[in-house]
């Protein structure tokens, strides 16, 4: 999923719809939790990331986040070859969340203990999931 956002793109991960004109009825879109998520976890998360959006000034079209009111899929491949991209597996994103989580335990409202036991916990489920075939491997390799 490529991390941008969009007013009119409804494939991007943050759609700020431009139909809504009045500042009342503005709001935007978060499309990337899936629900598989702990909502507490989930929740507070987005909510620190946009308090450290704000805080530090985070432009999101200074970092070429968007907007992508286009058809992601019809751009040239260099073109998106540049666009950034969420992590794809659960192993990606732990090593993502592991390398930068600082904005999460700013006024301890995540505690590094906390993060450091989702870590742990997280891989071993990884790596006892990687120990089990997928029913693909079956079908491809065992299925003669």
């Amino acid at each position: 999923m490529t991390v941008g956002y969009a007013t009119s793109n409804r494939s991007a991960v943050i759609r700020i719809p431009a139909y809504a004109k009045s500042p009342k009825a503005r709001r935007f879109e978060l499309r990337n939790p899936d629900a598989t998520c702990n909502p507490y976890f989930c929740y507070a998360a987005i909510l620190m990331a946009g308090i450290d959006g704000i805080q530090n000034k985070i432009d999101p079209h200074e970092n070429g986040w968007g907007p992508y009111d286009m058809n992601l899929f019809d751009l040239p491949e260099e073109e998106k070859k540049k666009l950034h991209q969420l992590p794809t597996s659960l192993e990606q994103a732990l090593d993502a969340l592991e390398a930068d989580h600082d904005w999460l335990t700013a006024g301890g409202v995540f505690p590094e203990e906390l993060i450091a036991n989702f870590l742990k916990t997280k891989r071993a489920e990884c790596r006892e999931l990687s120990q089990i075939p997928h029913p693909a491997e079956f079908e491809k390799y065992y299925n003669l």
